[in-house]
């Protein structure tokens, strides 16, 4: 459990969002990932109570439903659908960036080309199944974990020789006027662990285990993306790291600057690591959102043609072709950090709801065999620091968002009344697809790795295999 909530965070975003801090904070950013982290791990925990209290596939957009109705079960699935949706095009504009790191001079017209190539080559993926995107991302998810182990371990030897670094002096050079601001950007690094959050009926002593899973898997990725961080800021100065469009293959090459020849390789492995995980992290985001929508059409809240499926693939491809068509647009007029900014407005959206969702389900679900440790605190706490995220968000990002939001009032109007897809419905909320998601889910990254050992183990013993799928 602690693999999977570890695997559900770490991908592309610590290459996005490691320069935000220099920008905005310098060196005291490295206390916002560190709050950022115990921001992530309270919000965590409310989703692990209402999976506790509801074990039912949905997220935030089940919760909401079953604690005050079908419009309020909406609007929070509509808005965790924009916020997935939001990131997709955050991704092509990554990818880009890291590319021109190879490709300094890349024209306007050439960098929309790779936006649509990029997006084009993830969606066909997706369309042909589940089957090849889940192995594009295997191969892709073991590409990128090289390059940040050789960059933090080269980095951190780097600093070890030139311990007169000045670089974190003067530790916070712009005060903290800006602390909300690189919150918000910085938070994003974070997000995912919702994904982590699988039937309780299928964890060990889920009441112990979920809650100590969160805490320490949270904790190892905060440690981890606080070792990047003070390598980053060791290196770079801060005025160069805000600057830097590709911060982590930049450091790299001054990491190693001294043989030039080292520094290109260097560079170029990080380089090309965070290119192979930014591709990684939309793929993957990609298969996530066309379910969401999948599943709210399937429910007639949504239109009905994300619930159709291709004959041959059997996969949603209209949600697919959509989506990417839509996110496509947004990373082409869209600036990098407005869109991570409005991609976490509406995921704080989706957590506010998601953390009041308890106390109403604590009311009504009375009988549910077990709740877990934390009582109301933990889900205030969650709803308190999801709004605080909220509000650090600029008007003009809360005025879109608004919105977007509101987009989804006569959507909900026109589909409400429909009836779902009762045969797509059975099938998505069956106990065995349930399973059989939550399978496929224990191969997911470093929990992969758990799973030959836990092979291996059984073979010495003679154990049998506990899934039933």
């Amino acid at each position: 459990m602690t693999n999977l909530v570890v695997g559900a965070i770490i991908g592309a975003d610590i290459y996005v969002a490691s320069s935000f801090g220099a920008t905005y904070l310098g060196p005291s950013s490295l206390v916002v990932w560190v709050i950022a982290g115990i921001v992530a791990i309270i919000i965590a925990l409310c989703f692990a109570q209402c999976a506790a209290l509801l074990p039912k596939v949905g997220g935030p957009y089940a919760y909401a439903k079953e604690a005050w109705g079908s419009f309020a079960g909406f609007i929070v699935g509509w808005s965790l659908w924009l916020a997935e949706w939001v990131s997709l095009a955050v991704f092509p504009v990554a990818f880009t960036r890291y590319l021109m790191f190879f490709m300094p001079g890349l024209h306007w017209t050439l960098q929309i080309l790779v936006k649509i190539l990029f997006i084009t080559f993830l969606a066909t993926t997706n369309v042909i199944g589940v089957r090849a995107a889940g192995k594009t991302n295997d191969v892709l998810t073991l590409l990128k974990l090289f390059p940040l182990v050789f960059f933090s371990g080269a980095g951190l030897l780097y600093i070890f020789q030139n311990s007169a670094s000045t670089h974190f002096v003067p530790f916070a050079p712009f005060g903290f006027q800006n602390f909300g601001v690189a919150l918000v950007l910085i938070f994003w690094a974070y997000a995912g662990f919702e994904i982590s959050t699988i039937p309780a009926d299928e964890i060990k002593d889920p009441g112990r285990t979920i809650p100590k899973a969160i805490v320490l898997g949270i904790s190892i990725v905060t440690a981890f993306y606080l070792i990047t961080n003070i390598v980053l800021f060791g290196v770079r100065p801060s005025g160069q790291l805000a600057a830097d469009s590709a911060p982590l293959a930049s450091a790299t090459a001054s990491i190693l600057g001294s043989v030039p020849t080292l520094a290109l390789v260097g560079g170029a492995i990080v380089g090309i690591g965070a290119l192979i995980s930014v591709a990684g992290s939309d793929e993957s985001g990609m298969i996530g959102t066309s379910r969401l929508g999948y599943a709210l059409a399937v429910d007639g809240l949504f239109p009905r043609v994300f619930a159709k499926v291709h004959p041959k693939y059997k996969t949603p491809h209209l949600a697919i072709i959509i989506q990417a068509a839509t996110a496509l647009t947004a990373s082409i007029v869209g600036q990098l950090e407005i869109l991570i900014a409005t991609s976490v407005f509406f995921m704080a959206v989706a957590y506010v709801a998601t953390s009041l969702s308890i106390f109403s389900l604590r009311k009504k679900l009375a009988e549910s065999r077990f709740q877990l440790r934390g009582g109301l605190l933990i889900p205030s706490l969650g709803a308190i620091f999801s709004l605080f995220l909220i509000s650090q968000c600029t008007v003009t990002q809360i005025a879109t968002g608004l919105t977007l939001l509101l987009v989804g009032v006569p959507i909900f109007a026109k589909y409400a009344p429909k009836e779902g897809v009762e045969e797509l419905k059975k099938a998505l909320v069956s106990r065995d697809s349930i399973l059989r998601r939550t399978y496929r889910q224990e191969q997911r990254f470093l929990a992969h790795v758990l799973r030959h050992i836990k092979r291996g183990y059984r073979k010495l013993t003679g154990a049998k295999q506990t899934w039933k799928s």
